[in-house]
């Protein structure tokens, strides 16, 4: 697996094409951040209807683990122009009204519940009829920690919760995951109880700038795969609205699944049990126990 360098001349600044010569193929990609690649299909293929290339190449099984190690090396995988009913996919849930945050629209790890987190998170905006007009933004754990500290207003930097603590970029550079975590979760608590929504949204469209977090909008055909746990480079994500939330607009919807786990090599069987709690972090906001413990604390 190698890239080759191929600049192209309306090609913006901070983007880099380039060729991948991978899984007996070469894909023509480019970089739109340091921790971003985008797969925008085969060489010698474009102008061509979307294939399903997921699953006929990237994802086969003598190529799964090396796609697998790309993403964990890379933070985000991004691959447009893929057409796929794969039954693996189910509908992501929870809503967002103009008076109050959705649990997705926090930054997150999915797994947040439970001691074991997938290993990636691919959410997918199917081919269909409706644009997405919602982002999904993404950045590296730390950066977001450090966005959120960055832009948070003076007055919720002195409340009880957060007064006295340690909240310099050189700290947060050496957290833990856990300790991220922790303090992740104290400051968007406290977000959440003293800003309006429209006040946390745009609180958090300051984060995403801060974290130079991807929000590119969504393509039809476009899957994202998201390093939700590693050693390395490891994501969160929300769902980011860009503008004022007024509500009543038609917007595509997605799909997601836990990769990893639920696309199975011959012989492996589903962990019916982790799947379950997974999906059961993703109820609508009535659930305020549970949304308070996922979301807002541990991720």
């Amino acid at each position: 697996m190698s890239e080759a360098t191929a600049p192209c001349a309306d090609t913006p600044p901070e983007t880099t094409n380039t060729v991948l010569d991978f899984a007996n193929a070469l894909w023509r990609v480019r970089r739109p951040k340091p921790f971003v690649l985008v797969i925008e299909g085969e060489v010698g293929q474009e102008g061509t209807a979307p294939s399903d290339y997921l699953h006929e190449q990237l994802l086969l099984p003598e190529w799964r683990e090396a796609f697998y190690q790309l993403v964990d090396a890379t933070g985000l995988v991004v691959c447009l122009n893929a057409h796929t009913q794969h039954p693996t996919y189910r509908d992501v849930r929870g809503r967002s009204s103009k008076g109050r945050l959705s649990q997705g629209e926090y930054y997150h790890h999915d797994g947040c519940t439970g001691p074991v987190k997938p290993r990636f998170v691919e959410i997918r905006c199917p081919i269909q009829p409706q644009t997405r007009g919602v982002a999904t933004a993404v950045a590296p754990h730390h950066d977001v920690v450090k966005a959120m500290v960055q832009v948070l207003p003076a007055e919720l930097a002195t409340t009880p919760a957060l007064a006295g603590r340690d909240m310099s970029l050189t700290t947060i550079s050496q957290m833990d995951d856990a300790a991220l975590d922790h303090l992740q979760g104290l400051i968007t608590r406290t977000v959440r109880k003293k800003l309006n929504a429209e006040g946390a949204r745009s609180y958090f469209r300051q984060v995403d700038a801060a974290a130079n977090a991807y929000f590119e909008p969504w393509a039809l055909g476009e899957s994202r795969f998201i390093a939700n746990a590693n050693s390395g480079i490891t994501m969160q994500h929300r769902r980011a609205y860009q503008a004022p939330h007024t509500g009543g607009v038609a917007n595509g919807h997605l799909v997601k699944r836990w990769t990893n786990e639920e696309l199975l090599l011959p012989g492996q069987v589903v962990d019916q049990a982790l799947i379950a709690a997974l999906c059961s972090e993703e109820g609508d906001e009535s659930d305020g126990e549970r949304a308070e413990g996922c979301y807002l604390g541990a991720h």
